[in-house]
C-alpha cells in the first residue's frame, strides 16, 4: 500500500541514514518519507538564464553567473572572520562572501573549478559582491534532476549543510524518495472533483512541484495540491459542524423573561445599534432549535460585544439556566465582572468572579452557591474549568479572545453539563474571510459591523521621536481638559539585541516631564501581580492617575471612557493587529479620542505599510485582511492553537479563490451525499478516515 510506504521512517531512504535523519527531524520536523515529500521547494531558480558579471547591480533580484574561483582566503577574526573568494567570467570579476559555516565551504569552494553561483548582487566598498551565495560545481553534461531548466530550492538550516544536506543535497533525497514511491500515490480526490475544478492528478502533482518540466507544469501542481489542503480542511470542519447538528442536542430558550426584559427595557442605559440587535436575533434563533449553539461573534474594539453576551446570559436565567463568561487574563475576567455589575446594579441577578487570587474561603461560598443553583453567572479564568467548579445546570457559555485557550480547556467547560451548554465565542479581533472560514469554519459567524451611537472616529498620527517634545505638549492639553493618557512601550527593561525605548527608561522621562504632585502616574506590566496590577489600574480607573505607563498587558481589558490619549512608543515593532487593539482602548466616550504613533526614522518596508495603514483607517476588518497579507496565517494568533490550520503550500492571503472554490465543492459534496456512502465518494471517505486516525464518520472528530 502506497499509503504505508509513505510512513516509512526517513532514515530508510537511500542517501539518508541514521545521523541525516537525526538532524532532519530535529531542524525540519521531518520523520517519515511522507514529510520529505511535503517539504516543498519555497522558490526555484530558472537555469535557463546565466547573467554575465559586467550585467550585474545592486538593483537586480538574485541571479545565477556562470565563472571560475580564483582565490579564496578566511580573514578576520571571531565576530569579523569570513570567507572571501574571488570569482570572475569572461566580462569581470566578482568577490563571493561567507560569514557562516565557514570551515564547510572553505573545504567546497576550490579555485580553478566552474562553478554556478546564485545569489542577490550588492555593493560594499563600491564593488559588486554576493553573499551566502548558493554555490554548485558546474556539470555541463549531467542529466541528472539537478539540472532542470526549474530547479527546485528548499529550505535548508546550517547544521543540515554540515551534512551536505543544504538545498542541493536535499534536492539529491528528495529525488530518490520521488523515484522510489511516485508511481504507488494514490488519488485522494474523485474523478468528478478533478474534472469539474480541472485538476492534476495527485501523482502528477506531486511530481510536478519538485522536478517541473516548465512553469505551466509548476502552476497547474501547486493549484492542485493547495487545493487539496484546503479541501480537506474545509471537509472536516463542516463535517464537524454537520455532526453537530445531528448528535448534540441543545438547550431549548423558549422564554423571554422577566430579567431580559427589565434589563432592556429599564437598565440597558443606551440604544442598541441595529448591528447588536441582528446578532441578537441570530442567537436567540440558534438557542430555539434544539441543537447546541456554536457561534462565534466578531466585533471590533468597543462595538458592544459584552452587552450582547449579557443580554443572552439573561435570556439563558429566563430559561432556568446558569452562565458564565471566561477570559484568558485576570485583568480582562475582572474588567468584564465589573462591566455586568455596573450594568445589572446589585440586586437583579447573582454575579460573581472565580480567577486564581479568589481566596479560599470566598471559593467555598461560591462553589456552594454555584451547586444549588443560586449563583446565576459565574464570570472567570481558567480557573472555571477546574473539577472543583460544579454548576447545578449550565446553559450558556460565553469564551473570550477564544484563540488564547487551548481545545481540551474550551471542552472542559462543555462538559459541565449533562446537555452541552451553547457556546458563544467572541473576538475583538477582526478574522479576515479566508481565516474565518478555515480557523472557525464549523462555527456560525456573527459580525457587529457598527460603532454606538455618539463615537467619534479615533484621529491616529504618526510621528517620530524626534517630534517627542511636541507630543509631550499634546498630552499636557489634554491632560488640562480633564483627560487621560495612555503610555505603551514594547519592553520593560533594556534590551542590547533592540534599540528600543523600554519602560523603565520611559517612566524616568515621563516622570520628568510631568513631575508629582502637578501629575500623577500609574505603572502596569507584566511582572507584576495580579494585585498589584489591579491597584494601579484601580487608581487610573478612579482619576487619581493622569498617566498610565504600561506594555502590552492592557491590550485587552481596560475600559476607561475618560482616556482620550494612546501613545504606542517604537510602533514599528508591533503588528498591526495589535496596534489595532491598543488604539481600541480610547474612544469609549463621547470625547474626541487620539493615537499617536510614535517610530524611529528607519523604517522597513512592511512597518511603514502598518503605520500607513493605522493613519488612514479604523475598519478593523480591512486591517484584519492587510495584517493577513504582510504576516500570513501562520502568524496570526490563533491558528496554531486551532490545530486546524497545517497548511504545506496553501496561503490564505494569495490563495482565496482556491479556498472558496474547495469550500464550495465540500458544501456541494455534503448537501447531495452527508455519510459519503456514494460509491464516487468512497475515495473521500476512505482517506478522511485514515487521516482521523481511524475515527468513524458516525462518531465526533
Amino acid at each position: 500500500m502506497a499509503e504505508q510506504i509513505l510512513k516509512t521512517p526517513i532514515e530508510y531512504l537511500k542517501g539518508v541514514g541514521t545521523q541525516r535523519a537525526d538532524i532532519l527531524k530535529k531542524d525540519l520536523g521531518i520523520f517519515t518519507y511522507e514529510d520529505l515529500l511535503q517539504h516543498y521547494p519555497f522558490r526555484y531558480i530558472d537555469r535557463t538564464r546565466f547573467y554575465k558579471i559586467n550585467e550585474l547591480h545592486p538593483e537586480l533580484p538574485s541571479v545565477q553567473i556562470l565563472g571560475r574561483i580564483v582565490t579564496k582566503d578566511v580573514i578576520g577574526e571571531r565576530q569579523a572572520k569570513r570567507l572571501v573568494a574571488s570569482f570572475k567570467d569572461e566580462t569581470g570579476s566578482i568577490e563571493l562572501v561567507w560569514f557562516q559555516s565557514i570551515r564547510w565551504m572553505d573545504k567546497v569552494v576550490q579555485p580553478g573549478s566552474v562553478y554556478m553561483i546564485f545569489g542577490k548582487p550588492s555593493v560594499f566598498n563600491g564593488r559588486i559582491s554576493i553573499t551566502h551565495p548558493e554555490i554548485e560545481l558546474y556539470q555541463p553534461k549531467a542529466e541528472n534532476r539537478g539540472n532542470l531548466s526549474l530547479q527546485p530550492v528548499y529550505s535548508s538550516t546550517e547544521k543540515l549543510k554540515q551534512f551536505s544536506l543544504d538545498s542541493r543535497g536535499l534536492q539529491r533525497i528528495q529525488a530518490n524518495l520521488i523515484d522510489q514511491v511516485i508511481r504507488q500515490i494514490e488519488e485522494t480526490l474523485p474523478d468528478h472533483i478533478l474534472k469539474e475544478h480541472h485538476l492534476m492528478s495527485r501523482q502528477k502533482a506531486l511530481f510536478n512541484i519538485h522536478f517541473p518540466d516548465n512553469t505551466e507544469l509548476l502552476r497547474s501542481a501547486e493549484r492542485r495540491l493547495k487545493f487539496d489542503e484546503l479541501f480537506f480542511i474545509q471537509l472536516k470542519l463542516l463535517r464537524t459542524k454537520l455532526l453537530r447538528t445531528h448528535k448534540f442536542k441543545g438547550s431549548v430558550f423558549a422564554n423571554v423573561g422577566a430579567s431580559f426584559n427589565t434589563f432592556y427595557t429599564r437598565k440597558l442605559p443606551f440604544d442598541l445599534t441595529n448591528a447588536q440587535k441582528r446578532v441578537i436575533k441570530e442567537i436567540r434563533q440558534d438557542t430555539q432549535k434544539g441543537i447546541q449553539m456554536n457561534r462565534l461573534l466578531q466585533g471590533d474594539v468597543g462595538s458592544g460585544k459584552t452587552v450582547v453576551a449579557l443580554m443572552m446570559m439573561l435570556l439563558a436565567i429566563d430559561n432556568g439556566f446558569q452562565a458564565c463568561i471566561m477570559a484568558p487574563t485576570e485583568i480582562l475576567a475582572q474588567q468584564h465582572f465589573i462591566s455586568i455589575k455596573s450594568l445589572l446594579g446589585d440586586d437583579f441577578v447573582h454575579v460573581e468572579i472565580l480567577t486564581g487570587s479568589t481566596p479560599k474561603k470566598s471559593r467555598k461560598t461560591l462553589h456552594e452557591n454555584l451547586e444549588n443553583g443560586h449563583l446565576k453567572i459565574l464570570v472567570g479564568t481558567h480557573a472555571l474549568i477546574e473539577d472543583a467548579v460544579k454548576f447545578q445546570n449550565l446553559g450558556l457559555v460565553v469564551i473570550d479572545e477564544q484563540h488564547r485557550f487551548g481545545v481540551e480547556q474550551r471542552a472542559k467547560l462543555w462538559r459541565k453539563n449533562v446537555v452541552p451548554p451553547h457556546v458563544l465565542v467572541m473576538t475583538a479581533t477582526p478574522i479576515p474571510r479566508t481565516l474565518a472560514m478555515t480557523v472557525y469554519g464549523d462555527l456560525d459567524v456573527s459580525v457587529i459591523d457598527e460603532l454606538p451611537a455618539g463615537r467619534k472616529p479615533i484621529k491616529t498620527v504618526h510621528m517620530y521621536h524626534s517630534q517627542r517634545l511636541r507630543m509631550f505638549g499634546f498630552m499636557k492639553e489634554e491632560i488640562e481638559k480633564g483627560r487621560q493618557v495612555y503610555i505603551v512601550y514594547p519592553l520593560i527593561k533594556e534590551s542590547e539585541k533592540l534599540d528600543l525605548l523600554y519602560l523603565e527608561a520611559g517612566i524616568e522621562a515621563i516622570s520628568n516631564e510631568f513631575p508629582p504632585p502637578l501629575f500623577n502616574i500609574s505603572i502596569v506590566h507584566g511582572k507584576l501581580t495580579a494585585k498589584e496590577k489591579s491597584s494601579e489600574m484601580e487608581r487610573f480607573v478612579k482619576k487619581q492617575t493622569q498617566i498610565m505607563v504600561a506594555t502590552t498587558v492592557i491590550e485587552v481589558g481596560v475600559n476607561v471612557p475618560n482616556a482620550s490619549v494612546m501613545i504606542i512608543e517604537n510602533a514599528e515593532r508591533f503588528g498591526l493587529s495589535q496596534l489595532h487593539q491598543l488604539r481600541g482602548r480610547v474612544g469609549r466616550g463621547a470625547e474626541q479620542s487620539f493615537c499617536i504613533l510614535m517610530s524611529g526614522n528607519k523604517l522597513s518596508s512592511d512597518a511603514k505599510i502598518r503605520l500607513d495603514t493605522m493613519v488612514r483607517t479604523n475598519d478593523g476588518f480591512e486591517i484584519a485582511e492587510i495584517d493577513l497579507q504582510l504576516r500570513g496565517p501562520g502568524n496570526i494568533e490563533g491558528t496554531q492553537q486551532s490545530g486546524v490550520l497545517d497548511l504545506k503550500l496553501a496561503d490564505l492571503a494569495q490563495d482565496q479563490q482556491i479556498l472558496i472554490e474547495a469550500r464550495k465543492a465540500v458544501i456541494k459534496i455534503l448537501e447531495d451525499d452527508p455519510e459519503l456512502k456514494d460509491e464516487h465518494n468512497t475515495i473521500l471517505r476512505k482517506y478522511f478516515e485514515k487521516r482521523s486516525g481511524g475515527i468513524s464518520w458516525d462518531k465526533i472528530s
